[in-house]
């Protein structure tokens, strides 16, 4: 709330008799709470505001004749928690960004109305108390709740994370399909063999095995385990291929795409599961 003069009707003595006699007593009728208004302890004016406005477990901002520091505080309040009561004389018009917030009128000149506006405070602040993470700021709720921006950034994080993936998985098959090619080559033709140097590799897949940052069942992360673990084994079999070549070149011809267990469908299966993965990750929040 204000601490100096706003209007000609509202100076410094009005604001202070204002907190004083009417919103203290009022909100101390919970036994729980002690009201305060910011002072300097030990540090400045402003860094004690923010201190309270974050540290508060209910904040009362009364945005009668739109004063900017109450605005700015607000803001300040409104970035970090919930549990805010706003309050209005009813005299008076609310900006259009807090049009859409529940704010309170109270009616300095009309004791009947006013006694409505008491008792809807008061059980405004209860239920701060009660249900402190229930929302009431906009805020909060567009960066952190679904549809959010904090959602959003997540989303496209996600969604380049599982790009990589794919990637990883079409080059693995190529790599797979070039070494299986040079290995019949080499069972034809012993006398004349040649190796591929390319290997599989699995970074981006061990990322997503690690971090689970898709919501997918069990059987989404055991098809990627058993691709994972498929990889590092032909990978075992490649690093021996040139000191054991025949037999090597046996195991490829037999394992890579003879099957269903196969390398090749082995990466396949997982693959269709991640293009689903990719499909519902990228519709429309």
């Amino acid at each position: 709330m204000p601490f100096s003069k706003t209007t000609d009707a509202h100076d410094e003595t009005y604001w202070t008799d204002h907190f004083t006699h009417f919103l203290k007593p009022l909100i101390e009728q919970n036994s729980k709470l002690e009201a305060r208004r910011s002072q300097a302890i030990r540090q400045d004016l402003l860094r004690q505001i923010i201190t309270d406005l974050l540290t508060s477990p209910v904040v009362v901002a009364d945005l009668t004749d739109k004063n900017a520091n109450v605005h700015w505080e607000l803001g300040v309040r409104q970035s970090f928690k919930h549990g805010t009561v706003t309050i209005i004389d009813h005299r008076s018009d609310l900006s259009f960004d807090l049009s859409t917030k529940g704010t309170l009128k109270y009616y300095p000149d009309n004791h009947l109305k006013n006694e409505s506006f008491r008792e809807s405070f008061k059980q405004s602040i209860d239920d701060c108390l009660t249900h402190p993470n229930r929302a009431d700021s906009i805020v909060l709720e567009s960066v952190s709740g679904r549809g959010s921006l904090y959602e959003i950034f997540q989303r496209d994080e996600a969604t380049r994370r599982v790009k990589a993936v794919m990637n990883e998985l079409q080059r693995n098959l190529d790599v797979t399909n070039r070494i299986f090619r040079q290995a019949e080559k080499n069972k034809k033709t012993p006398q004349n063999r040649g190796f591929v140097t390319a290997r599989p590799r699995t970074p981006a897949g061990d990322l997503l095995s690690t971090h689970r940052y898709l919501e997918q069942g069990d059987s989404f992360y055991e098809s990627l385990s058993e691709y994972v673990d498929e990889i590092a084994t032909l990978n075992e079999q490649l690093n021996v291929w040139e000191l054991k070549a025949a037999t090597t070149d046996g195991w490829l011809v037999k394992y890579l795409k003879d099957g269903d267990n196969s390398t090749e469908e082995i990466i396949k299966r997982f693959q269709s599961k991640l293009e689903a993965a990719m499909s519902s990750l990228t519709e429309t929040v």
